[in-house]
């Protein structure tokens, strides 16, 4: 996949956990309110249904607020790609104000653990910008932060 530096945003890191276990975790409604979101902030709810074009739908708590984010599968390639956007709600209904395209690819690191790599993909430069003044690598460096201890707790409750 070729990145353009104006309108994407990405990240690589290896993560100590196998890449089942975080397929598993970005793709069942009940593990991603352990790791979605940084901390303190909550997902309070998650509806999954997935299969392309099947919904990706997050409430999340921020700061007393509730945020909801409605979303689809454009492609999903067990443990290996995930991609999903806000850009159409299920039903392929367009979105009035589309943010990103989020991509997330896994591979095994020859260690037992993940290589994993997240990509946002936005409409322009401006929206780029925005995220990266958000703070994307920080807040997507926490989610992966929280997302390898979650995944390790899951692997130790399981042996």
């Amino acid at each position: 996949m070729m990145l353009d530096p104006k309108t994407d945003l990405s990240f690589t890191r290896r993560l100590a956990a196998p890449r089942a276990l975080i397929w598993e975790c970005w793709t069942s409604p009940d593990h991603i309110p352990h790791f979605f979101i940084p901390a303190p902030h909550q997902v309070t709810r998650c509806d999954i249904d997935l299969r392309v074009g099947g919904r990706f739908n997050t409430t999340f708590l921020v700061e007393g607020q509730e945020m909801e984010n409605t979303g689809v599968y454009l492609e999903v390639v067990p443990q290996t790609r995930l991609v999903f956007t806000d850009g159409y709600s299920e039903g392929w209904k367009p979105a009035p104000d589309p943010f990103m395209t989020a991509i997330l690819d896994l591979e095994d690191d020859g260690a037992g653990g993940t290589l994993y790599t997240a990509t946002a993909r936005h409409r322009s430069p401006e929206a780029r910008k925005s995220h990266e003044d958000m703070g994307f690598h920080d807040g997507w460096g926490t989610v992966a932060d929280q997302l390898e201890r979650y995944a390790q707790s899951l692997s130790q409750r399981r042996s």
